[in-house]
């Protein structure tokens, strides 16, 4: 279902998120070259994958599978219909499932559930909060993976304080509860559904946290860990009794538009994704103080540079930050000290405001 207005609203969203991401861009370009962006150690990120099924140009949610080591549930954005693709970790589409019955509205998100279900969050809201529901379907995930038509259960959506936008959807994997985190540029809220999902009547989601900007969010395979990404920053907290606790920024590239992250199945690495045609797949290692309470950390890097217990690094898609280590990096990969990376940040978020500021200004003219 598309308006008229909403197709104006998608245009000029697009539009500033590309200036956003250019002024970003710059700004990262110019850090690199000052020696202010926060250094990494080479055996850090890298490309993952590359998504190249030319009917995914607007990936906008990830799951890792437990069923199918290495593979990935991911969907489009809105107007591509019911559809949810796994793909494995070379990129390729290995199955494409149809959800029967559906005729989606704006999906935003993807999570796998303690019972072996796949959740889809189809709670995108264009519109600035009009919708007076929302919906979330569920579906076990295939034993087998091959193009198949499955049944779906739809759960009806609401909030407790009233119709909001959102593209983040989390189920705990230890306690199947669902969680939301709306979309706002001031701040969203995070939602908690209950207990358990019902069909019969509408399933309330009460606010219980305040969030950042967010695009996607995802729980580490264990529940102790969250992670929420918006288009410039990610944030990671500690997860336990049924609340979160910030931990600290996480390293992130500059994408495109990124909307979509995952844990890998062993809760190692973070994964961002992003939309647009051939959209890489970034894979983000955890550093010891971030990993999740039941996943220890591995032995020491060896002076190859190689990350111990996996592939290195490929190189990165063109037009995306590529987060290498900068210039005058020490030599375990330590930066250059908090200063820095908020020399950095200040930077960046300065360039970015000039460019609005100048947008608005033309516009005033």
């Amino acid at each position: 279902m598309r308006t008229d207005g909403r197709r104006t609203w998608r245009r000029g969203a697009a539009r500033a998120s590309a200036a956003l991401v250019a002024a970003a861009c710059t700004a990262t370009a110019v850090l690199g070259v000052t020696g202010t962006a926060p250094a990494r150690a080479a055996d850090r990120g890298g490309t993952a994958f590359t998504i190249g099924d030319p009917r995914i140009t607007e990936s906008s949610g990830l799951a890792a599978s437990l069923a199918h080591p290495g593979v990935y549930w991911t969907h489009n954005d809105s107007d591509d219909g019911p559809y949810v693709y796994a793909v494995d970790s070379q990129g390729r589409t290995v199955a494409t499932v149809t959800l029967r019955g559906i005729e989606p509205r704006d999906v935003e998100a993807i999570s796998l559930g303690p019972d072996g279900r796949l959740y889809v969050g189809d709670i995108g809201d264009n519109l600035g909060g009009k919708w007076s529901e929302v919906w979330i379907y569920s579906f076990a995930e295939p034993a087998e993976l091959r193009d198949q038509s499955v049944d779906v259960t739809r759960y009806r959506v609401r909030y407790e304080d009233g119709p909001r936008d959102a593209e983040a959807l989390m189920v705990h994997p230890v306690t199947g509860r669902a969680y939301i985190a709306s979309k706002k540029q001031g701040g969203g809220g995070l939602y908690q559904g209950p207990e358990k999902l019902s069909t019969a009547g509408v399933n309330t989601f009460r606010r219980i946290g305040d969030v950042p900007w967010v695009t996607d969010g995802a729980f580490s395979p264990d529940g102790t860990r969250l992670v929420l990404r918006g288009y410039l920053a990610a944030t990671l907290y500690r997860w336990k009794d049924g609340a979160p606790a910030e931990l600290g920024s996480l390293s992130m590239p500059l994408q495109r538009q990124g909307e979509s992250v995952t844990f890998t199945a062993d809760g190692r690495s973070v994964l961002y994704g992003t939309e647009g045609k051939d959209s890489p797949v970034w894979r983000e290692p955890l550093d010891a103080g971030q990993l999740p309470d039941t996943v220890k950390p591995l032995p020491a890097a060896s002076s190859s540079g190689a990350a111990p217990g996996g592939p290195g690094p490929s190189a990165p898609a063109s037009g995306v930050a590529s987060g290498a280590p900068a210039a005058g990096a020490s030599a375990d990969g330590s930066s250059g000290g908090p200063s820095d990376r908020a020399l950095g940040v200040v930077f960046l978020l300065a360039v970015v405001g000039a460019l609005l500021g100048l947008r608005k200004k033309r516009k005033g003219g």
